[in-house]
């Protein structure tokens, strides 16, 4: 049996990350021709061209497109390794890399950092925070918050709990436009839509003897960020569908109000979600614990 060449998957890993055989080698701390002799070495053992050479421009071909990704993990993989075993006998130290939602990582995730960071002194955190979808593998992430529901893929997924949603608006909103009793209802109404989903104007909900109801409002505000509504919310704009952590205060202190409180939205779950390995340093593991532990919906 011939073992993979680890060595020149690596360095094809490398290349595809800095998008250049210089740079791939000064990161690696080794020669340009070292870098090219092992993706050489690589193409002609899996009989495929990887890259499309020019003198002004690298390319990966549709081979080195589909195989970019096993190359990042076994490249990870490797790392991981290592630093697992050295992590046994070392003190917790270094980066991880976390990915959460704009709102739900500032209100929730950013206090955690903080906690965590401040407890453990010699691990830094690269905090990156964005409502759109985005490919951890390829953004270089330990790991990501996701509010969603989860598909099937290669990643791992740590359901943490439920988000709950809510349907609210104004004072001033429901006694100038009345108050709707039931989901159909809202076709007649304004509303606030959130347009990192799949259907930003279609709300489903549950009532009374688990009754399923799916209506079409009318996006009077499409955003895709939850706390962007809120000023328009407290104007009586219209009615919005929002999570606990961005309305919760609101809801309480009487300055906006649920309605259609018998029908309530599917809960999305708030996910943990990591790269297909097991393996992981020590660092990012304790953050993935401290996280699980503090969460807090």
């Amino acid at each position: 049996m011939r073992l993979p060449d680890f060595e020149a998957w690596a360095m094809f890993a490398a290349v595809v990350e800095h998008r250049s055989f210089t740079d791939a080698a000064k990161a690696l701390s080794v020669s340009k021709a070292t870098v090219s002799k092992a993706v050489t070495r690589l193409e002609q053992h899996l009989d495929t061209s990887l890259f499309s050479r020019t003198s002004r421009r690298l390319a990966l071909t549709e081979s080195g497109r589909r195989l970019a990704d096993h190359a990042q993990r076994i490249l990870a993989e490797g790392q991981a390794a290592e630093e697992a075993a050295r992590d046994e006998t070392a003190e917790l130290s270094g980066t991880v890399s976390l990915g959460a939602p704009m709102n739900f990582g500032l209100l929730r995730i950013a206090p955690l950092i903080a906690q965590f960071t401040k407890e453990n002194p010699l691990v830094d955190v690269d905090l990156h925070l964005s409502d759109a979808k985005i490919d951890i593998v390829e953004l270089g992430l330990d790991a990501t918050i996701r509010i969603a529901d989860m598909p099937d893929s290669s990643l791992r997924a740590r359901r943490l709990a439920d988000v709950h949603m809510h349907v609210v608006a104004s004072p001033a909103y429901l006694a100038e436009r009345g108050r709707p009793t039931h989901p159909s209802d809202l076709g007649s109404h304004d509303c606030l839509c959130y347009s990192n989903v799949t259907a930003p104007d279609v709300w489903r909900f549950t009532g009374p003897g688990q009754q399923n109801v799916t209506v079409q409002v009318r996006p009077r505000i499409t955003v895709n960020s939850g706390e962007a509504m809120m000023p328009a919310l407290r104007l009586g704009v219209g009615i919005a569908r929002l999570p606990d952590f961005i309305v919760g205060d609101a809801i309480r202190s009487g300055e906006l109000e649920e309605i259609l409180l018998d029908w309530r939205p599917p809960p999305f779950g708030l996910h943990l979600v990591t790269p297909p390995s097991r393996l992981r340093p020590a660092r990012v593991e304790a953050l993935l614990d401290f996280l699980t532990r503090h969460h807090g919906c």
